[in-house]
């Protein structure tokens, strides 16, 4: 697909029938009209009878939930629309024999509940388990909307005493679930207890609610942002048709709230391994002032088979960009590892290894990434 094609999706559909401008914008009104079942999703897109089917058959081992606003961006009558294929359920999903529930090995990082550890000045601390939507590809799809992960106030008290007992840790990656699902209330307590660990320097937010429910991203939310700096933002566009105007604006307020926004995506198999989409996707979220980061090789996760991009494949996508645009416009292509992030270049891929490629983390250990070629 040529880059210019993406200009020629429809636009986001209007707000339904009967609803109020100020409910649509509401993040709590988009939170209650979640799309939870078929017949929600009837109300959207005109579902084949193998997604009808994957709702049902899918429905306990991964969940499903869809914003009404990420509802609106999805094509209704075409099942490969880039915006449908991210969360609504794919019976693919059940043919994925080789995806692992937890394929960094999150839980053996985990010094206490729902902190992950795997270098040794930063940690990711997983505050919630919900989201506002649950996506396919989701890393932690294991604990998103499993109760056995949800972290109650006192959970939360005994991960800030840990961080806290650790002066080593000078940077933490607030992320879930979705850090901003909790209240302007719930974060801004978080974000003072962290302030007052000395030792914290940086705190980072991981969100995802930029593009699928960028009503959340309120002048109120981002005065509380600005009272604990130094905060940085990652959030996660995939496609250029996420870029909207309210996801837009979402953006520019906490661009204007002094915090640095940056964009980790996931590289997929028909949603932006192709050189125009990804090119078009990063010009543009350049012209809103996010910083494209880090694009993520897709992990050996359950469910996800379908999504996956040969390694040599992704490589020759962000090859092909340089010189063809901005230096700081093309992302670092990484793989995740249980030993950490590895930059998918050429000069740390140690090779091929039948259908695995053996690639070398930071601290000198090889990983085997299964990942068979075309």
């Amino acid at each position: 697909m040529e880059a210019s094609s993406c200009r020629r999706f429809p636009a986001p559909a209007a707000i339904p029938k009967g609803v109020e401008p100020g409910d649509w914008e509401s993040f709590a009104w988009q939170m209650q009209n979640r799309v939870r079942s078929l017949e929600d999703l009837k109300a959207w897109i005109e579902p084949t009878s193998e997604e009808a089917q994957a709702v049902g058959d899918l429905e306990r081992r991964f969940r499903f939930v869809i914003t009404p606003y990420y509802a609106s961006l999805m094509d209704p009558r075409d099942p490969e629309c880039p915006i449908r294929r991210q969360v609504v359920p794919s019976p693919l999903e059940a043919q994925d024999s080789a995806g692992l529930a937890d394929p960094l090995d999150e839980v053996l990082h985990s010094p206490v509940k729902n902190v992950i550890r795997v270098y040794p000045d930063r940690i990711a601390f997983c505050v919630n388990n919900e989201c506002a939507l649950y996506c396919r590809f989701c890393l932690r799809k294991r604990m998103v909307g499993e109760t056995g992960w949800s972290m109650q106030k006192r959970e939360l008290e005994v991960a800030l005493e840990w961080i806290a007992d650790n002066p080593e840790i000078r940077d933490v990656l607030l992320t879930g679930g979705d850090p901003l699902v909790f209240s302007d209330e719930r974060l801004d307590w978080l974000l003072t207890r962290l302030r007052a660990i000395p030792h914290v320097e940086v705190i980072r937010l991981g969100t995802r609610l930029p593009v699928t429910l960028p009503y959340r991203v309120t002048e109120a939310l981002c005065r509380i942002l600005e009272r604990h700096h130094p905060i940085w933002v990652n959030t996660h566009f995939n496609h250029p048709r996420e870029i909207t105007e309210p996801a837009t604006e979402a953006c520019l307020r906490l661009v204007r709230a002094g915090i640095p926004v940056g964009n980790q995506s996931v590289l997929m198999r028909g949603i932006n391994d192709d050189p125009g989409i990804m090119k078009e996707l990063c010009e543009q979220l350049v012209r809103i002032r996010v910083r494209p980061y880090y694009c993520y090789q897709a992990q050996l996760l359950e469910g996800t088979g379908h999504f996956r991009v040969p390694i040599e494949r992704g490589i020759e996508i962000f090859e092909s960009m340089r010189g063809r645009t901005s230096g700081f416009a093309i992302p670092r292509y990484v793989l995740d590892t249980p030993h950490g992030k590895v930059p998918l270049e050429r000069s740390s891929i140690l090779g091929r290894e039948g259908d695995a490629v053996l690639v070398q983390a930071w601290n000198g250990k090889t990983w085997r990434e299964p990942n068979p070629p075309d």
